[in-house]
Protein backbone atom coordinates (compact mmCIF):
# COMPACT_ATOMS: atom_id res chain seq x y z
CA UNK A 1 0.00 0.00 0.00
CA UNK A 2 2.86 2.49 1.07
CA UNK A 3 4.41 2.02 -2.70
CA UNK A 4 1.04 2.45 -4.56
CA UNK A 5 0.42 5.54 -2.30
CA UNK A 6 4.16 6.84 -3.67
CA UNK A 7 3.22 5.99 -7.03
CA UNK A 8 0.29 8.11 -6.64
CA UNK A 9 2.55 11.02 -5.25
CA UNK A 10 4.54 10.65 -8.16
CA UNK A 11 1.92 10.92 -10.94
CA UNK A 12 0.64 13.57 -9.03
CA UNK A 13 3.71 15.43 -8.88
CA UNK A 14 4.73 15.51 -12.76
CA UNK A 15 1.22 16.22 -13.35
CA UNK A 16 0.71 19.08 -11.37
CA UNK A 17 4.54 20.34 -12.34
CA UNK A 18 3.59 19.98 -16.09
CA UNK A 19 0.41 21.95 -15.56
CA UNK A 20 2.38 24.69 -13.60
CA UNK A 21 4.79 24.53 -17.08
CA UNK A 22 1.77 25.33 -19.35
CA UNK A 23 0.20 27.76 -17.28
CA UNK A 24 3.40 30.21 -17.07
CA UNK A 25 3.88 29.70 -21.11
CA UNK A 26 0.10 30.75 -21.31
CA UNK A 27 0.78 33.73 -19.19
CA UNK A 28 3.96 35.06 -21.27
CA UNK A 29 1.88 34.30 -24.04
CA UNK A 30 -0.87 36.63 -22.73
CA UNK A 31 1.15 39.03 -21.22
CA UNK A 32 4.62 38.93 -21.74
CA UNK A 33 7.41 37.82 -20.03
CA UNK A 34 6.83 39.76 -17.03
CA UNK A 35 3.84 37.66 -16.49
CA UNK A 36 5.58 34.73 -15.26
CA UNK A 37 5.75 35.09 -11.69
CA UNK A 38 4.90 31.81 -9.12
CA UNK A 39 2.31 33.84 -7.40
CA UNK A 40 0.31 34.32 -10.29
CA UNK A 41 0.62 30.50 -11.48
CA UNK A 42 -0.23 29.72 -7.88
CA UNK A 43 -3.74 31.73 -8.04
CA UNK A 44 -4.52 30.38 -11.25
CA UNK A 45 -4.22 27.13 -10.05
CA UNK A 46 -6.17 27.93 -6.67
CA UNK A 47 -2.22 26.80 -4.79
CA UNK A 48 -0.65 28.40 -2.00
CA UNK A 49 2.56 30.57 -2.68
CA UNK A 50 4.33 27.86 -0.12
CA UNK A 51 3.13 25.12 -2.11
CA UNK A 52 4.16 25.90 -5.50
CA UNK A 53 7.71 26.58 -4.09
CA UNK A 54 8.05 23.55 -3.40
CA UNK A 55 8.04 22.34 -7.24
CA UNK A 56 10.18 25.27 -8.20
CA UNK A 57 12.40 27.05 -5.18
CA UNK A 58 12.49 29.99 -7.61
CA UNK A 59 11.23 31.53 -10.67
CA UNK A 60 14.43 31.62 -12.08
CA UNK A 61 14.40 27.53 -12.06
CA UNK A 62 11.10 27.55 -13.55
CA UNK A 63 12.52 29.55 -16.24
CA UNK A 64 15.82 27.19 -17.23
CA UNK A 65 12.73 24.01 -17.08
CA UNK A 66 10.78 25.61 -19.23
CA UNK A 67 13.66 26.62 -21.48
CA UNK A 68 15.22 23.34 -21.30
CA UNK A 69 11.82 21.41 -22.21
CA UNK A 70 11.16 23.98 -24.94
CA UNK A 71 15.15 23.53 -26.80
CA UNK A 72 15.44 19.86 -26.13
CA UNK A 73 11.72 19.66 -27.82
CA UNK A 74 13.02 22.35 -30.82
CA UNK A 75 15.94 20.29 -31.30
CA UNK A 76 14.43 16.63 -30.93
CA UNK A 77 12.24 17.42 -33.80
CA UNK A 78 14.62 19.03 -35.67
CA UNK A 79 17.57 15.98 -35.55
CA UNK A 80 14.32 13.37 -36.42
CA UNK A 81 13.54 15.42 -39.45
CA UNK A 82 17.22 15.47 -40.84
CA UNK A 83 17.99 12.39 -40.14
CA UNK A 84 15.01 10.67 -42.01
CA UNK A 85 16.38 11.99 -45.22
CA UNK A 86 20.26 10.14 -46.23
CA UNK A 87 23.28 11.55 -45.74
CA UNK A 88 23.82 11.55 -49.72
CA UNK A 89 20.93 14.28 -50.38
CA UNK A 90 23.09 17.05 -47.85
CA UNK A 91 20.33 19.80 -49.62
CA UNK A 92 17.27 17.67 -48.23
CA UNK A 93 18.83 17.55 -44.73
CA UNK A 94 18.98 21.05 -45.00
CA UNK A 95 15.01 22.13 -46.52
CA UNK A 96 14.11 19.21 -43.82
CA UNK A 97 15.82 20.69 -40.47
CA UNK A 98 14.18 24.22 -41.45
CA UNK A 99 10.96 23.16 -42.45
CA UNK A 100 10.90 20.91 -39.14
CA UNK A 101 11.95 24.04 -36.86
CA UNK A 102 9.09 26.12 -38.70
CA UNK A 103 6.08 23.51 -38.24
CA UNK A 104 7.67 23.21 -34.21
CA UNK A 105 7.38 26.84 -34.18
CA UNK A 106 4.03 27.23 -35.66
CA UNK A 107 2.47 24.29 -33.33
CA UNK A 108 4.44 25.84 -30.19
CA UNK A 109 4.52 30.26 -30.83
CA UNK A 110 4.92 30.50 -26.83
CA UNK A 111 8.18 28.42 -26.54
CA UNK A 112 9.53 30.07 -29.82
CA UNK A 113 9.00 33.49 -28.53
CA UNK A 114 10.67 32.43 -25.20
CA UNK A 115 14.03 30.60 -26.64
CA UNK A 116 14.11 33.11 -29.20
CA UNK A 117 12.55 35.97 -28.91
CA UNK A 118 11.59 38.04 -25.77
CA UNK A 119 13.68 37.81 -22.96
CA UNK A 120 12.50 37.32 -18.95
CA UNK A 121 13.64 40.10 -17.03
CA UNK A 122 15.78 39.95 -14.47
CA UNK A 123 16.40 35.96 -15.59
CA UNK A 124 20.13 34.72 -14.10
CA UNK A 125 20.56 31.38 -16.36
CA UNK A 126 22.86 28.65 -14.51
CA UNK A 127 26.22 27.63 -16.04
CA UNK A 128 25.70 24.65 -18.50
CA UNK A 129 23.09 22.11 -17.95
CA UNK A 130 20.15 20.71 -20.34
CA UNK A 131 19.45 24.23 -21.81
CA UNK A 132 22.99 24.42 -22.74
CA UNK A 133 23.36 21.16 -24.19
CA UNK A 134 20.33 21.67 -26.24
CA UNK A 135 21.63 24.84 -27.57
CA UNK A 136 24.94 22.98 -28.28
CA UNK A 137 23.10 20.52 -30.25
CA UNK A 138 21.18 23.14 -32.60
CA UNK A 139 24.66 24.48 -33.05
CA UNK A 140 26.08 21.26 -33.71
CA UNK A 141 23.66 20.26 -36.01
CA UNK A 142 23.61 23.88 -38.14
CA UNK A 143 27.42 23.61 -38.15
CA UNK A 144 27.23 19.83 -39.91
CA UNK A 145 24.47 21.51 -42.26
CA UNK A 146 27.22 23.52 -43.80
CA UNK A 147 29.89 21.44 -43.12
CA UNK A 148 28.46 18.39 -45.84
CA UNK A 149 28.39 21.43 -48.36
CA UNK A 150 31.63 22.12 -47.34
CA UNK A 151 34.39 22.82 -49.58
CA UNK A 152 31.31 23.70 -52.70
CA UNK A 153 29.86 26.47 -50.13
CA UNK A 154 33.29 28.10 -49.39
CA UNK A 155 33.13 29.83 -52.83
CA UNK A 156 29.94 31.16 -51.92
CA UNK A 157 31.15 32.14 -48.66
CA UNK A 158 32.32 35.94 -48.72
CA UNK A 159 34.64 37.82 -46.22
CA UNK A 160 37.99 36.50 -44.19
CA UNK A 161 37.39 35.19 -40.60
CA UNK A 162 39.68 34.22 -38.08
CA UNK A 163 38.94 31.68 -34.96
CA UNK A 164 39.30 34.74 -32.59
CA UNK A 165 35.85 36.36 -34.17
CA UNK A 166 33.72 33.54 -32.36
CA UNK A 167 32.51 32.86 -28.99
CA UNK A 168 35.80 30.52 -27.47
CA UNK A 169 33.17 27.66 -26.33
CA UNK A 170 31.30 27.50 -30.12
CA UNK A 171 35.06 27.29 -31.18
CA UNK A 172 36.33 24.37 -28.81
CA UNK A 173 32.85 22.46 -30.10
CA UNK A 174 33.22 22.91 -33.71
CA UNK A 175 36.63 21.96 -33.64
CA UNK A 176 35.76 18.97 -31.82
CA UNK A 177 33.76 17.84 -33.60
CA UNK A 178 33.93 19.03 -37.29
CA UNK A 179 38.47 19.25 -37.45
CA UNK A 180 39.26 21.11 -40.24
CA UNK A 181 36.31 22.60 -40.91
CA UNK A 182 37.46 26.65 -41.15
CA UNK A 183 35.85 29.45 -39.40
CA UNK A 184 34.76 30.96 -42.29
CA UNK A 185 31.80 27.56 -42.20
CA UNK A 186 30.91 28.72 -38.57
CA UNK A 187 29.99 32.23 -39.76
CA UNK A 188 28.29 30.63 -42.77
CA UNK A 189 26.31 28.39 -39.82
CA UNK A 190 25.28 31.46 -38.45
CA UNK A 191 23.92 32.83 -41.77
CA UNK A 192 22.13 29.75 -42.11
CA UNK A 193 20.89 30.03 -38.93
CA UNK A 194 19.34 33.54 -39.41
CA UNK A 195 17.36 32.86 -42.52
CA UNK A 196 15.89 29.69 -41.35
CA UNK A 197 14.30 31.77 -38.45
CA UNK A 198 14.19 35.45 -40.20
CA UNK A 199 10.73 34.47 -41.94
CA UNK A 200 9.56 32.26 -39.00
CA UNK A 201 10.27 34.89 -36.45
CA UNK A 202 7.97 37.64 -38.80
CA UNK A 203 5.04 34.56 -38.88
CA UNK A 204 5.13 33.74 -34.81
CA UNK A 205 5.12 37.87 -34.43
CA UNK A 206 2.36 38.20 -36.53
CA UNK A 207 4.12 40.87 -39.00
CA UNK A 208 4.17 38.72 -42.11
CA UNK A 209 0.39 37.44 -42.16
CA UNK A 210 -0.84 40.66 -43.20
CA UNK A 211 1.12 40.66 -45.69
CA UNK A 212 1.67 37.28 -47.43
CA UNK A 213 -1.35 35.19 -47.93
CA UNK A 214 1.12 32.18 -47.97
CA UNK A 215 3.80 32.09 -45.57
CA UNK A 216 4.19 28.59 -46.12
CA UNK A 217 5.31 28.85 -49.84
CA UNK A 218 7.63 31.83 -49.34
CA UNK A 219 9.38 29.73 -46.60
CA UNK A 220 10.28 26.94 -49.29
CA UNK A 221 11.13 29.45 -51.45
CA UNK A 222 13.65 30.78 -49.05
CA UNK A 223 14.86 27.21 -47.92
CA UNK A 224 15.25 26.24 -51.96
CA UNK A 225 17.42 29.71 -52.35
CA UNK A 226 19.16 28.83 -48.92
CA UNK A 227 20.04 25.39 -50.54
CA UNK A 228 21.27 26.65 -54.03
CA UNK A 229 22.94 29.28 -51.91
CA UNK A 230 25.17 26.20 -50.53
CA UNK A 231 26.19 24.83 -53.91
CA UNK A 232 23.21 21.92 -53.21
Amino acid sequence: MSEQTMSRRARLRVETTREIKEIALRLMAEGGPDAITLRAIAREMGMTAGAIYSYFATRDDLITTLITDVYTALVDDAEAARDRVPESDPGGRVLAWGQAVRTWALANPEGFRLIYGDPVPGYQPPPGGAASEAEHRACAGLTGLVAAAWPRASALQGGDYAWSDFDPALVGQVQAEFPGLPPAAVALALRVWGRMHGLIALEIYGHLSPLAHDPEALYAAEMRDLIRSLGL
